[in-house]
């Protein structure tokens, strides 16, 4: 571990007034209250409420009860005003969920700004570290006194500043020269990358100098990866331990024995790990394998683990989001200028306004689908997946498949690749280094390009072809049922092909001089991101932090008519969210075309209601919808667990 900035120590970051020498509290949620209210009286916090729903969040991944009478409730959030500790004492214990089963005495609270640096982090490190020396502990139990423990504490960082190393010490034990002379790799890492991260490495390294062995540990915390392994490292070692609760890079063990466990084992069970490694007990890692965790570790995460569906997608509408908001927001300044404005062709035309259209629309639309399908496909075969899912998505995309045809390509990019993997797997060792530069790019793009040209593109533009006729020929139908369907056309696929049928069909009832039906198709399509903004200030649990944090976007996106601003959601839980949206919808265009609301204009949302007939029986029929949207998600979503 790097040295820490000796211009931060843990002494600015715990004070007098964020210590607790005795805690009033009995249970585990009313110790994190009274923590982070001694954290927001003293000035560290931003929100009491952002702080324990961040400190929920981590909790729900795993809990932070490590054992040996200690709890280290962590967070990394928006809602840290100024880095903070707080620590509180329970003389008769609390049941915090700890790996041993047995209640936590000592408390530390470790609040952590979103844009935490580097030496920050590293000092909260350090604290992490303090805490795996048993007679440490047994004083900070002892002390009497809020001066006692500050002076304690000084006393220890001082002590054990800068000396963490690689290299083990002598000492006795029962190993064999053989053994002795065994070198061990380890990685540690945590979601959060504050605290856990490091404690597993002191862990390791403590009693890997205890035993004589020799170990490096490269850290995976918040601020980067840190004592970096080598591919020397790895190719002396005898065996690599992964404590991890995290994705971690693997590929680079392929051939090894690799011992993979939850963070919190390095914590709790080093000595036996480094046993393991030495004896090899383990299973030799191929990245053709997906199986290779702990079967106990998986058994005991299996009630709170997210299905490898959600996961592989998760992945795709993760690095998504960036060019939905940002390209989004960008097609809503260019509307600003005027809703034709970026055609060379009218009027109203504006440089500007065609610049933003072609960065928003142009480019940062286009790639949307590419990298969903490109990620979640990379989320299934690693990198070798990435370029076949990027070329699956590109030609979604291009046919008018759509966001959904996108996702099936990530599936398919991804499965293709693991498959080519099996295949070649019992090549000759002379050309690995071929698979990944030329026969997983080559046939993964070929197999996956083919069956997306020739399998799954046209079903569904002949599907959009034959919607968009029955739609043409109903025109005249009943107004309000005829609504109905064009809203819940509009929030089906949210920009892809279904979608832009309603859209066109409505541009075209405007050029023959009917403007309702295009003023439902607008306020439908405002309703999917709307509704799930709502969902998301209203119903928090529902969501995730990333996805809370889009839901304030998705206001303006929803606005300003853009439709797709919905579609991370829909990405993420297709199954619950997409109903939802197509009843708001639905709601919203029939109630439209029930008030007769009337809209000449083709595109912008909010921006162009001077010119909507009717105006506010259209923002009642916009509301309405919205609220069914957001109602609808929060009865058929669950509880997310971060």
């Amino acid at each position: 571990m790097s040295k820490l900035n000796e211009e931060i120590r843990i002494r600015d970051l715990l004070t007098a007034d964020t210590i607790v020498t005795r805690l009033a509290a009995k249970t585990k949620d009313e110790v994190l209250d009274e923590l982070i209210a001694v954290l927001d009286q003293d000035g560290r916090l931003n929100s009491r409420e952002g702080m324990k729903e961040a400190i929920l969040a981590r909790e729900a991944l795993s809990s932070t009860g490590i054992g040996e009478g200690i709890a280290i409730p962590h967070a990394k959030t928006a809602a840290v005003k100024r880095p903070g500790i707080a620590y509180g004492f329970s003389p008769e214990g609390i049941d915090f969920d700890a790996l041993d089963q047995q209640p936590a005495h000592l408390f530390f609270m470790i609040a952590a700004t979103e844009d935490a640096n580097q030496a920050h982090l590293e000092t909260l490190a350090l604290l992490s570290q303090m805490l795996m020396d048993e007679t440490f502990r047994q004083k900070l139990a002892e002390a009497k006194s809020k001066e006692e423990i500050l002076e304690m504490i000084t006393r220890k960082e001082a002590e054990i500043k800068g000396e963490y190393s690689e290299a083990s010490a002598n000492g006795e034990s029962d190993l064999d020269a053989d053994q002795k002379e065994a070198k061990i790799v380890a990685v540690t890492a945590c979601p959060t990358g504050i605290a856990h991260t490091y404690m597993a490495a002191e862990a390791l390294q403590k009693k890997a100098s205890e035993l004589g062995i020799t170990i490096k540990i490269e850290t995976n915390g918040s601020g980067g990866v840190k004592n970096r392994l080598t591919s020397k490292d790895i190719e002396e070692a005898t065996a690599v331990i992964v404590a991890a609760d995290k994705q971690v890079e693997m590929d680079r063990f392929a051939g090894k024995v690799v011992i993979s466990v939850p963070v919190a084992e390095g914590i709790r069970n080093a000595e036996s790990l480094l046993h393991r490694a030495l004896k090899q007990e383990g299973p030799v890692y191929h990245p053709e394998t997906v199986a290779h965790k702990e079967n106990e570790y998986k058994e005991a995460k299996k009630d709170k683990k997210q299905p490898v569906f959600y996961k592989h997608l998760m992945n795709g509408v993760s690095n998504m989001l960036p060019f939905v908001v940002g390209g989004g927001i960008i097609i809503a300044i260019s509307f600003m200028f005027g809703i034709k404005a970026a055609d060379p062709n009218d009027p109203s035309y504006h440089a500007l306004a065609k610049l933003l259209m072609d960065i928003g629309g142009g480019a940062a639309f286009k790639l949307m689908i590419p990298v969903l399908a490109g990620f979640i496909a990379m989320s299934i075969a690693d990198r070798p997946g990435f370029a076949p899912g990027m070329v699956g998505g590109f030609i979604a995309g291009a046919t008018g498949a759509g966001f959904l045809g996108g996702i099936i390509a990530g599936f398919l990019g991804g499965y293709v690749v693991a498959g080519l993997k099996r295949a070649f797997a019992r090549l000759p060792q002379t050309l690995e280094g071929l698979k990944p530069m030329l026969l997983y790019p080559l046939f993964g793009i070929l197999i996956t390009g083919a069956v997306m040209t020739y399998v799954i593109a046209d079903p569904v533009a002949a599907a959009n072809t034959a919607l968009g006729n029955w739609l043409e020929n109903m025109g005249q139908g009943n107004a309000v049922i005829l609504g109905i369907i064009l809203g819940a056309m509009m929030a089906f696929d949210m920009g892809g092909p279904i979608n832009k049928a309603a859209f066109t069909f409505g541009i075209a009832m405007i050029a023959d001089g009917n403007y309702a039906p295009h003023a439902a198709i607008m306020a439908a399509g405002m309703t999917p991101p709307l509704g799930l903004a709502l969902a998301t200030t209203l119903f928090k649990k529902k969501f995730t932090e990333e996805e809370r944090q889009a839901g304030k976007t998705a206001y303006v996106l929803g606005a300003s008519f853009i439709t797709e601003g919905a579609i991370p959601f829909a990405a993420a839980d297709p199954g619950r969210v997409i109903p939802s949206l197509i009843i708001g919808s639905a709601v919203a265009g029939g109630l439209s075309m029930f008030f007769g609301c009337t809209l000449p204009a083709p595109h912008g949302g909010l921006f162009v209601l001077p010119v909507i007939g009717h105006p506010w029986y259209y923002l009642l029929a916009i509301l309405a919808g919205t609220l069914v949207t957001a109602l609808l998600v929060n009865l058929l979503k669950k509880e997310v667990i971060e």
